[in-house]
């Protein structure tokens, strides 16, 4: 059955658009423009349409009894993670309706009011914890949503922080760029055509001949990483968390990592050379014309060189200074610094980090 109700419905919809879409100019040029424009408007988000097909609801014109937030790929988020949200309306008579999104239902999340502590939550229903674990340690992210046009209802929900994750600082260098591929050369023109008029003869023209094709750039060189320290040391307690901070160039990272499924890979890696760019293919020759005799072709163009690749860039070094308490955990810190010098181990005490 198709997705439309039937076929009374286009008609309508074609022939005389509803209020709400004539009164949006975009909507309702798309739906006097035919049945192919519609299908692209409400495949595009144009509300209205989506409403009116049953895609989507407004809630301001359904009866709400409760609304329930939930995150429908588990709970907790981690930091500089993403979680989505789904929000459940149930109505008076017990039926259900999710959000759009993860939720792949037909509450638009327009139609909520979303206020968020510690985490933000945009306009889809996604919900992001800031990277730097300093932002919400010892914090608990809280939701509420409120429905505008049911105001008697509300959802709340608290989001637990979670640090079992494979967290990764990455400070290698950038890639080079790739180069640009050579231009093919022209064909050759064909030659014009004599006469096999026993009577008459005259020779073809000969073809003329293809152009060289271009030769490849070549590929820019790999950025250099810098020299990267990682300080380490542990947060005691019922539940221990390993306290990171790595440091380069300039720039600072502070992680909470959990021994039981967490893990913190510091990568300095010298970035890749770009590709050399492709020759560009010479051109034909062109076919000499028919006459008496035939004219002859053309000479094919050279093939352009291809561009050399970018050399790699510079690993950088890695120091890990770390408490004595973290010798245990040590395995759970990764370090990737292809082809530079060996990373270095430093024992000392370390003071809690923030």
């Amino acid at each position: 059955m198709s997705r439309f109700r039937s076929f009374a419905l286009f008609s309508t919809l074609v022939s005389s658009p509803p209020h709400s879409l004539r009164s949006r100019a975009g909507c309702g040029r798309a739906v006097l423009g035919g049945l192919a424009a519609l299908g692209l408007m409400a495949l595009t988000g144009c509300a209205a349409i989506q409403v009116h097909l049953g895609m989507k609801v407004y809630l301001a014109k359904t009866p709400v009894t409760s609304i329930e937030a939930t995150q429908p790929n588990g709970p907790g988020i981690v930091p500089g993670g993403k979680s989505p949200l789904m929000v459940t309306v149930t109505e008076p008579t017990g039926k259900t309706l999710a959000t759009e999104g993860a939720g792949h239902g037909k509450v638009m999340w327009r139609d909520l009011a979303v206020t968020a502590m510690v985490v933000s939550v945009d306009k889809k229903g996604i919900v992001t914890l800031p990277h730097d674990a300093r932002k919400s340690d010892g914090k608990l992210p809280h939701i509420s949503i409120t429905v505008p046009s049911h105001p008697d209802v509300q959802a709340e929900l608290d989001i637990p922080l979670r640090y079992d994750f494979p967290f990764v600082s990455n400070f290698s260098g950038a890639s080079g760029s790739d180069g640009s591929n050579g231009q093919d050369g022209s064909d050759g023109t064909a030659g014009g055509p004599g006469s096999n008029d026993p009577d008459n003869p005259s020779p073809g023209g000969n073809g003329g001949n293809g152009s060289d094709g271009g030769n490849g750039g070549d590929g820019g060189n790999g950025g250099d990483a810098p020299a990267v320290q990682v300080t380490v040391t542990l947060r005691g307690g019922t539940h221990p968390l390993l306290q990171a901070h790595v440091a380069a160039a300039g720039h600072n990272r502070y992680y909470l990592v959990d021994p039981k499924g967490g893990t913190l890979t510091v990568m300095a890696d010298g970035g890749s050379g770009g590709s050399g760019g492709k020759g560009g293919r010479g051109g034909r020759g062109g076919s000499g014309g028919s006459g008496s005799p035939d004219g002859s072709s053309g000479s094919d163009g050279s093939d352009g060189h291809d561009g050399m690749d970018g050399s790699a860039g510079r690993p950088g070094s890695i120091t890990v200074t770390y408490d004595p308490a973290v010798q245990p955990y040590l395995t759970l810190i990764h370090l990737s610094s292809q082809g530079g010098p060996k990373p270095a181990f430093q024992q000392q005490a370390v003071a809690p980090l923030w």
